[in-house]
């Protein structure tokens, strides 16, 4: 601990450190360089999403909804978006194919023509022209939020799914039904992401497969070969060109995580969380089991199944409000008997 004490004095210490004594962050660091690398490779190679599109067109989103409207936005970056629209169009899903000609013309229907604005325009009216299939009878644009759908549960109703909502170990043998899985995965996917890119993908595994892929965890001892099903949380590192970006795997994978397990909760499921240390033996193990790519990181497990009436739950006592909400204030508060 003296010696790290010693090299954490200067941020350039620390580099060398990790450069050459800890190797710590080193699988992190390859897999950022290989996301960025498979993002600029993606940019020209037509897949069913793509991470540049659907960034941009929330960027486009936001620019629509911004009081005031600007006349001119966007300029910087309409031609790449039209040009991912166009290299994807073909093998884009549905859902993000619709919501891209929609936003776009939307946006290019308030825009005012300048340089490469004028440019985008003229390809997207032909990409538009020649999209493949009509667009469904819906809308994909922003709307108001008086619109949104009205809750038919209060606070309560709420409060009482977060306390029913335990991690849980013990599991009957009975299968999970794949549509409760489908259902709960389709409430995680409309939890908040990142300029809407979501970086992540839930693996399932059943049976030998969920016992393995747990047991290549820390703190799975005693409970992992009796999980029905498993999720792999998985991000995506491809999902971005900068390095800037590389914890959001980890902050969209948990936002979503959580959503999926409310929504088990709801559909008679329980489910237990499970650390996911970046060991990398570990790491190793669960590559070579999964066949991951470079990019690719486990973020968390999920088990998953339906509860033993009989197995224990742990009380696991919270923080307080006091503890967790606190204040700020911008001038220190001084004390009384500093004097």
């Amino acid at each position: 601990m003296n010696f790290a004490r010693l090299f954490s004095g200067f941020g350039w210490l620390s580099s060398v450190y990790y450069l050459c004594i800890n190797a710590s962050f080193r699988r992190e660091q390859h897999s950022v360089l290989a996301g960025r690398t498979e993002y600029a490779r993606a940019l020209t190679a037509a897949s069913g999403s793509s991470a540049l599109l659907r960034r941009n067109i929330h960027r486009l989103e936001k620019g629509l909804i911004m009081r005031p409207r600007r006349a001119v936005f966007a300029e910087d970056y309409i031609y790449e978006t039209v040009t991912a629209l166009q290299t994807n169009i073909l093998t884009l899903e549905v859902a993000e194919r619709e919501w891209a000609l929609q936003v776009l013309a939307q946006y290019f229907d308030t825009v005012e023509d300048r340089g490469d604005i004028t440019k985008a325009r003229s390809m997207f009216a032909l990409v538009f022209k020649q999209n493949p299939q009509p667009v469904e009878n819906h809308t994909a644009v922003p709307y108001l939020y008086a619109d949104l759908p009205k809750p038919s549960i209060n606070y309560q109703d709420f409060f009482l799914l977060c306390q029913r909502r335990r991690s849980v170990r013990w599991f009957l043998a009975d299968p999970v039904p794949q549509l409760l899985l489908e259902q709960a995965a389709q409430a995680a996917a409309l939890a908040p992401s990142a300029c809407n890119r979501q970086p992540f993908k839930f693996i399932q595994l059943s049976g030998d497969d969920a016992a393995t892929a747990a047991g290549f965890a820390m703190g799975t001892t005693g409970f992992a070969a009796q999980i029905p099903t498993l999720l792999v949380v998985l991000g995506d590192l491809s999902a971005y060109p900068a390095e800037r970006d590389r914890h959001v795997i980890y902050i969209d994978g948990a936002l979503a995580s959580m959503q999926l397990m409310l929504s088990l909760d709801t559909l008679g499921l329980a489910s237990c969380p499970i650390n996911w240390p970046d060991v990398e033996a570990l790491e190793r193990k669960m590559d070579a089991f999964l066949h991951l790519k470079p990019w690719q990181r486990p973020v968390m497990l999920i088990a998953v199944g339906y509860p033993d009436p009989t197995g224990g739950v742990p009380f696991s006592a919270k923080k307080s409000v006091a503890q967790l909400l606190v204040p700020f204030r911008s001038t220190q508060i001084e004390d009384k008997d500093a004097d």
